[in-house]
């Protein structure tokens, strides 16, 4: 007799996500008795359909950080709002010291983008767009403020909405 608890028919029912690890990290602490390792993980998660969150797990083992960022991933998912293939309007995300660049462009011109920038757009299912990391590099910044550029992005039926305006008035 097998007994199933909630979580497992979760797990069964949800859809397949996309899951990529931006980012290993070993770090060492030494002790009495020599050194200690442990890991950290930046993951991203996504559906390839407009959601995407990440996640940062830290553990003794590679795979046990990996799985913990995956869960922390799953947990800090958001929609974000596009436009076919790329995104609506140019945005600039910050976060501590990392910037980046996101422009829409056209059907085709795939996506230029840097290592951990590229992770959040093919999670989330951007396939046209161009990107620039503008100041800091760490992988944990660029990702966090690739995430606050794409949180940013409003559609014209949401501008027109805070407006008062129709969304014709403001596509023009």
């Amino acid at each position: 007799m097998a007994y199933y608890n909630n979580r497992d028919r979760q797990q069964e029912a949800a859809p397949e996500f996309i899951e990529k690890v931006v980012y290993l990290n070993r770090v060492s602490k030494t002790v009495k008795g020599g050194r200690v390792m442990k890991f950290s993980a930046l993951v991203v998660v996504g559906d390839g359909k407009g959601t995407v969150g990440y996640g940062l797990g830290k553990a003794s083992e590679v795979s046990e950080a990996i799985l913990k960022g995956i869960a922390d991933a799953k947990k800090n998912m958001v929609k974000i709002t596009l436009s076919g293939t790329t995104i609506p309007h140019e945005v600039i995300g910050v976060y501590g010291a990392g910037s980046v660049l996101l422009k829409p462009a056209a059907v085709g011109t795939g996506v230029i983008a840097g290592g951990a920038v590229r992770a959040v757009m093919e999670a989330v299912g951007i396939s046209n767009i161009r990107t620039k990391c503008l100041r800091s590099n760490n992988p944990q910044n660029v990702v966090k403020a690739t995430m606050q550029g794409l949180m940013s992005l409003r559609d014209a039926t949401e501008v027109a909405r805070v407006r008062g305006k129709s969304p014709e008035e403001i596509v023009g």
